[in-house]
């Protein structure tokens, strides 16, 4: 996706200290490219070649080919795409270790790295390397079917579904916006090495925020992408307890913790992203 659309990306690609820094974030694991045969298809050329020839803007990948796409996402690793695994030299939860120009108070400061891999109108191919502590807010992907796999590093996911028919209130507060009920449908750490996970556009999630609990990184199918005129805008939200606006009259299935009221708020300020440099094997268009 056209990421800038969504996420602050500030000029931080003249430092030397920031260019090594990518250097060593994106080397290529012992990969050598003269080695390959001419014929020989890499697991990331294999992922976009079933995404190229399947997926459609207006067509819900079918179940068969989520399967297909999980199984190779599941064998892909950091060095598939050109990363390192780079969670060992974290500095005990410090953010990613940089050279001694940085300091403990800027690698805190360090944002999350965006890499757009392919965007097309029918899916993104994106990865995101996040510092140790740093999070995604709470946002959805309204239409939209998303595979993730964790390539290294440890990171908790908290994920959403809507109460259908919906729920909603509208806040005693001028200044608050309505509140909708939603479902808790994912909480929980996935540390790699772990299966691909999923999300669709009414269940698994569809609504979720990412913490990194160690320095890690996310390979990402949006299908289809983002886009605010088709009605697919990134939207973000707050959530409460059921108990801040809930009266016990609703009809809910389970426990009052296994819901949440969700607020639409504005894209939070210190969301700061930077772009990346895709450094893997080359993806033939």
């Amino acid at each position: 996706m056209n990421s800038s659309r969504y996420f602050r990306f500030p000029n931080l690609f003249s430092s030397n200290s920031t260019n090594m820094f990518f250097q060593r974030l994106f080397a290529m694991a012992n990969y050598s490219f003269s080695s390959s045969s001419p014929s020989s298809k890499t697991s990331i050329q294999a992922v976009y070649d079933i995404c190229k020839n399947n997926l459609t803007p207006s067509t819900a990948p079918p179940p068969q080919l989520i399967h297909e796409l999980s199984s190779i996402l599941d064998t892909i690793g950091p060095s598939d795409v050109g990363l390192r695994d780079e969670h060992q030299e974290d500095d005990r939860g410090h953010g990613f270790s940089t050279p001694n120009t940085l300091n403990r108070l800027d690698r805190w400061a360090q944002p999350i790295t965006y890499i757009d891999l392919n965007e097309n109108q029918s899916f993104t191919m994106c990865m995101f390397c996040f510092p140790t502590s740093s999070v995604i807010p709470l946002h959805d992907h309204p239409g939209m079917t998303v595979l993730s796999k964790v390539l290294y590093g440890s990171l908790h996911v908290k994920g959403y579904d809507w109460v259908e028919p919906p729920l909603i209130k509208d806040s005693k507060e001028i200044a608050r916006a309505p509140v909708r009920l939603a479902k808790l449908a994912v909480d929980k750490v996935l540390s790699a090495p772990c299966s691909t996970s999923v999300l669709y556009p009414k269940t698994g999630g569809n609504l979720h925020c990412f913490t990194a609990i160690t320095s890690c990184a996310v390979l990402d199918i949006l299908t289809p992408p983002y886009e605010e005129y088709s009605g697919r805008k990134c939207t973000y939200y707050r959530d409460y307890p059921y108990s801040s606006f809930g009266s016990g009259d609703e009809l809910i299935d389970g426990k009052e913790d296994e819901y949440a009221w969700l607020e639409e708020i504005d894209a939070p300020d210190d969301l700061y992203m930077r772009q990346g440099i895709y450094a893997g094997p080359p993806i033939r268009i």
